[in-house]
């Protein structure tokens, strides 16, 4: 057999497994919005899972605690990313040491995270089940992932454009912030949102740091301390993964099903929310500088 019918048959053989896979995944997403889509109305929405089975304090708790992850997560990631990527020398020890504790604790089971940030965070430093423990153990959880896309953006700038600043007698930092930065940009602004669909899905880490409760919250109290205001750190926070979870597991009633079905709905259409903005703002970027 030649080699270009060989060629023909295994990119016949390629795209079917492509169509396959795009096939399951349509499939399954299609079939999870089709049997909850019936569950998500506006009463669904606005209305607290405390007076009428609805999901209003869970979706904020997520979008609450995926904000204050990413606020503490990002300058971190950028940090390190740039450090490891413009400044430290590749073949250094300490460069190599820092990027396998990265991979590694990119691979720990979130559950892991999660026990760590409920012995350390909830335990040892007495923060209890609340929003800042769950955003701090989301930290753990994000920091590897964050700081891989970033420096996997900064890498993929040309090494000439870094010389070629230096070579005009710019500043190393200068030429950082003001060239290679805005060129890795797209790259950035989509690991940035794709981490925080990853983060926005998560489940495991906050049943044990951010609890499985979610109190009544008042929307006119705008004090950060009082116990019944939404941006108060220190309330317990039930998210909308952990709400599937704890509504599957506990059976709350017959109306468990409908309102896991329509969480999930919820859950799914925000996650691909963040991945059309990922793709709009990578695109809208790529072309603002030319690329």
């Amino acid at each position: 057999m030649n080699r270009y019918r060989v060629n023909q048959i295994m990119t016949g053989v390629l795209n079917g497994v492509t169509f396959l896979v795009v096939l399951f995944i349509a499939s399954f997403i299609l079939y999870l919005l089709a049997s909850g889509m019936t569950a998500v109305n506006w009463h669904f929405l606005t209305t607290s899972s405390e007076v009428g089975l609805g999901i209003r304090d869970q979706l904020f708790n997520s979008l609450y605690l995926l904000l204050l992850t990413q606020l503490i997560s990002l300058p971190i990631a950028l940090g390190a990313a740039m450090a490891l990527t413009l400044y430290a020398d590749s073949r250094s020890k300490l460069a190599s040491f820092a990027q396998g504790l990265i991979q590694i604790l990119s691979s720990l089971p979130s559950i892991i995270v999660g026990l760590f940030g409920f012995l350390i965070l909830v335990l040892k430093f007495n923060l209890g089940f609340s929003i800042i423990s769950g955003a701090l153990a989301l930290t753990f959880f994000n920091l590897p992932i964050l700081t891989q896309s970033i420096a996997v953006s900064l890498q993929g700038v040309p090494d000439e454009v870094m010389q070629s600043g230096l070579a005009l007698g710019i500043s190393k930092w200068h030429t950082i912030t003001k060239v290679i930065l805005p060129e890795a940009m797209p790259g950035i602004w989509s690991g940035i949102v794709i981490s925080a669909g990853r983060v926005f899905g998560e489940a495991a880490t906050l049943i044990y740091t951010a609890g499985q409760s979610a109190p009544t919250l008042d929307y006119t109290n705008w004090n950060p301390f009082n116990p019944a205001s939404p941006l108060n750190i220190f309330r317990p926070a039930e998210t909308l993964a952990v709400h599937i979870w704890k509504v599957n597991t506990e059976s709350l009633g017959q109306d468990a099903a409908t309102v896991s079905r329509g969480t999930i709905v919820i859950l799914i259409l925000v996650v691909l929310l963040f991945n059309l903005v990922a793709r709009y703002f990578s695109t809208t970027m790529r072309k603002k500088v030319g690329r």
